[in-house]
């Protein structure tokens, strides 16, 4: 893909499970696990229909933050990303440590996942997608 066609086209993404996560469930991108647990992904970058291989200077970054929708209101309240994980582009591997979640409450977040190219262009490739923390029984 020629270097800058990615300003025409927005980004998709599409999350894998890696060996032994039978406590992750992922659908669309929504992802729910148990707090405290670790949790490994794979994210293939498409844009197109064709995957795109990271350049020297792209940065990818995961954020989760709670649920910023005031329903009763319709309305959103900006808050503070609660998670923050750069994820390296030469595997392109997410990991959350037990440590990422386990001082989180039960319950419903939404994440994103952005790049942000060489030379400054930024894209958020899977935006305000839900995230469940779910309830660890020890």
């Amino acid at each position: 893909m020629p270097r800058g066609a990615y300003r025409n086209q927005h980004p998709d993404a599409e999350l894998g499970g890696i060996g032994g996560e039978n406590m992750v469930q992922i659908k669309n991108n929504t992802i729910r696990m148990t707090r405290g647990d670790t949790l490994l992904l794979r994210v293939n970058v498409t844009i197109g229909g064709t995957p795109y291989a990271l350049l020297p200077g792209d940065t990818v970054r995961f954020a989760l933050k709670s649920d910023s929708m005031d329903y009763y209101k319709k309305q959103f309240k900006e808050t503070a990303p609660l998670v923050l994980k750069d994820i390296p582009t030469d595997t392109m591997l997410l990991r959350l440590d037990p440590e990422d979640t386990k001082g989180l409450d039960f319950g419903d977040y939404v994440y994103d996942i952005q790049i942000t190219f060489a030379d400054g262009f930024v894209r958020t490739f899977i935006a305000d997608t839900k995230f469940t923390l779910c309830r660890e029984v020890d």
